[in-house]
């Protein structure tokens, strides 16, 4: 059974820091994405940034130079640095795991869309204030 438990939300003024923390288990596909969602009330939840089992990433363009996914296999945790954060960062934040795609032309690969996505944890909120 995969389980999935974000930690490490809370309240920042504009302009500070924060770091998410995704502890996995259960996960066992060799070829796999994981990544971070948010969703803001009365918004659609949004692919912040998603990351491959061979470490490629991608990010929302709103938080690209600002926020960092990273993994630590050894752990299996999903970790999110998140720099210089903005109001507009308020949200629930979701780390989720799925099956990496396949294609001829370009290999395994992620996409940011949360229907790719099977497993999800329960959220952590972000809260920043200006």
């Amino acid at each position: 059974q995969v389980q999935l438990v974000e930690s490490g939300g809370g309240s920042v003024q504009s302009g500070g820091s924060l770091k998410l923390s995704c502890a996995a288990s259960g996960y066992t596909h060799s070829s796999y994405c994981m990544g971070w969602f948010r969703q803001a009330p009365g918004k659609e939840r949004e692919g912040v940034a998603v990351i491959d089992s061979d470490g490629a990433t991608i990010y929302v363009d709103s938080v690209k130079g600002r926020f960092t996914i990273s993994q630590d296999n050894a752990k299996n945790t999903l970790y999110l640095q998140m720099n210089s954060l903005k109001p507009e960062d308020t949200a629930m934040y979701y780390c989720a795991a799925g099956r990496a795609y396949y294609s001829a032309y370009s290999g395994f690969y992620c996409l940011r869309l949360p229907n790719a996505y099977d497993y999800w944890g329960q959220g952590t909120q972000v809260t920043v204030s200006s």
